[in-house]
């Protein structure tokens, strides 16, 4: 039975990439029998030459599928958006500036077919050429959310990933504004199986990510899967008021039944409140962040814009969709 599967990869930058990308798509899909490919290009509102080198493709290939957004909406609404449009068999996520080695797909798809895991996941052994920064980061991350989320997180695990049609069901009932891709296939949870690989560094272009925007997702990532912080500033909270109550009582003992006058009662309280402030200022600014999340969840805007869509077929039939999907799931795209 021919079995149909739908490569995902947002593009954000990467005209130089692609032909590549494709070239290589083809040498590894060609290896895997009676499989109906189809490749969905998610252009993420790329400032250059991205779309021209995507349209030259998809009029050469009529399995290469574009979605055009309107604008740059990231690269986690890139890869959501790519597999709303899927409708196949599985759907294998991976990123266009070729440190995902397209020659790993057989191996995913024998492993998904050998394993009966609905999710094929790959952890990065190394990297070439990987900043020490990011290498640090990318382990205090995962390291940070393994504990605090509850999620089942490896380490050096990656986008690079296949998911069965169960799990891409499942994803469609998922009604969040703010995803985190990656992370939100880990909570749904399903069977899960590793594949490891050795990345090579970026071959052109620059990466799409910078670390103001790696820390931006890590931290919307953590108020997203986890109430911790939250948590420790309560924590935080009861440590001070035991603290402080019985450091307070301490210097009444001593001020008023020792008759030792070490500090000024001006001066205990100007540090006291400053200390106090800070702790209450770093409490509103965590918890603003989770005011912040909340609201961008009722206000309901479309999780994206679609400017345009090849190959698709205005003939063609939606998506499948899981029977618990809501009417703010719909795939905003105002052409279809």
């Amino acid at each position: 039975m021919i079995q149909t599967i739908a490569i995902v990869v947002p593009v954000f930058r990467e005209e130089k990439n692609l032909r590549n990308l494709y070239q290589r798509l083809e040498q590894a899909t060609v290896q895997v029998h009676d499989v109906a490919w189809e490749y969905i290009f998610v252009n993420d509102g790329s400032p250059d030459d991205s779309l021209t080198v995507l349209r030259e493709l998809a009029a050469r290939d009529q399995r290469v599928k574009v979605i055009d957004f309107s604008r740059n909406f990231g690269k986690e609404v890139a890869l959501t958006a790519g597999v709303h449009a899927a409708d196949a068999d599985a759907v294998i996520c991976m990123d266009a500036d070729l440190q995902h080695p397209p020659e790993l797909i057989p191996t995913l798809i024998d492993t998904w077919r050998r394993s009966g895991a609905e999710i094929v996941a790959t952890v990065r052994t190394g990297i070439d050429k990987q900043p020490l920064l990011r290498r640090i980061g990318s382990h205090g991350y995962y390291w940070l959310m393994s504990r605090i989320s509850g999620l089942d997180m490896m380490s050096q695990t990656t986008d690079f990933r296949l998911f069965d049609r169960k799990v891409v069901d499942a994803f469609r009932g998922v009604t969040e504004r703010q995803p985190m891709f990656r992370g939100i296939m880990d909570w749904m949870g399903f069977r899960k199986v590793y594949v490891e690989f050795h990345a090579g560094a970026r071959e052109a272009g620059v990466a799409g990510y910078s670390y103001r925007q790696l820390l931006r997702l890590a931290v919307s990532s953590i108020t997203s899967f986890s109430l911790f912080p939250l948590r420790l500033i309560g924590y935080l909270g009861v440590l001070i008021t035991l603290l402080s109550g019985g450091l307070l009582t301490w210097m009444l003992c001593s001020y008023f039944l020792l008759g030792q006058h070490m500090y000024t009662p001006l001066a205990i309280v100007v540090v006291a409140n400053t200390f106090f402030i800070g702790v209450v200022l770093m409490a509103m600014g965590l918890i603003s962040l989770y005011i912040g999340t909340i609201h961008t969840e009722v206000i309901n805007r479309p999780l994206y814009i679609i400017r345009e869509r090849l190959n698709f077929g205005s003939e063609a039939a939606p998506p499948r969709r899981a029977a618990n999907s809501g009417a703010r799931l719909a795939p905003v795209d105002p052409l279809s």
